[in-house]
This record gives C-alpha cells, structure tokens and sequence, in this order.
C-alpha cells in the first residue's frame, strides 16, 4: 500500500510541473507597419465629418438660451424687457442699472451708467457681446465682469443687458 500513495504523488506531481511555455516571450522589434490603419483612418474621417457637421448645425440654431437675442437688435424691437447678449449669469456676475450715456473716462469705457448719487457712482462700461450704442439714453440693467481699472471707480465689461424703461 505504501508504494500506491508513492506512485500516485509522482503522478500528481508530473500533472502540476508544467514545462516552460516558450509563448510567453515576444520579441519588442518595431514592426514596418503604419499606424494608421485603414479602421483607423474611416473613423477619424467621420469623427471630424460629425463635428464639423454639428457645428454648422449649432451655428445655424440661433442663440442659446429663451430670453436673449445675440448681440444687437433693431431700434423697432427695443422695448421694456428686451433682453440681449450671453444667457449665462454664472460668467457674468456683477450687475449695475441705471440711464446708459456715451463716453467714458480718461480713455476707460465706452459708455458709462449714471446711477444715483453724483459721478462718483457711475459704473464705466465696455462689451465686445452687446452693440451698446443701441439703448443710449435708456434706463438698463446690465451683467457682467469687473475690470480693473486706473481712474473709473467701477469699469464693466457688459455681458447681458435688460432694458428697464
């Protein structure tokens, strides 16, 4: 019986040692083959085909945002309410309101608010979003982004404006 338990634990033995399987090994030489297959070459072409295609059809959509314009209107359509420039308030974070004028000061701003409380509360303003010179004279309310600026106490690149009368 002795030898049986021997016999067998040689062949269990000879079952689990495995020779070395020479398929593991590979050789790291450069292949002369491209990159650029044929599969890669189709789907980049029509990634860029996609993208230029909804692009153009973005474009073509109009404004986003219900509430806004673009950037310009006709003076026949401005009236309370009206509403042009960026929809997005979380860009444009500071607001100001009161009777747009043209100039500035000292070379900052093309437009200033005049606001209650003397030219010291002017807010100086400057927008490559909204046509400004549309609502001269016009009670507005406006969003945007504070500059810093040398001589005006307040200078504003608009981003949005409401007209309030």
């Amino acid at each position: 019986m002795p030898e049986t338990k021997k016999i067998d634990k040689e062949q269990s033995k000879a079952q689990t040692e495995k020779p070395l399987d020479n398929s593991l090994v590979h050789d790291f030489a450069m292949k002369n083959g491209s990159i650029f297959t044929p599969k890669l070459l189709i789907i980049l072409i029509v990634a860029v085909v996609l993208g230029i295609g909804s692009g153009y059809a973005l474009s073509k959509r109009g404004a986003v945002g219900g509430d806004t314009v673009g950037g310009s209107v006709s003076s026949s359509k401005i009236s309370k309410g009206t509403t042009v420039g960026e929809g997005d308030t979380k860009i444009f974070k500071d607001v100001a309101e009161g009777i747009l004028k043209a100039g500035g000061i000292e070379g900052e701003g093309a437009y200033h608010l005049v606001r209650p409380g003397g030219d010291s509360q002017n807010v100086y303003l400057t927008s490559s979003i909204v046509d400004l010179s549309q609502f001269l004279g016009r009670k507005i309310k406006v969003w945007g982004e504070t500059q810093q600026a040398k001589v005006a106490g307040w200078l504003m690149d608009v981003g949005k404006l409401e007209v309030l009368q």
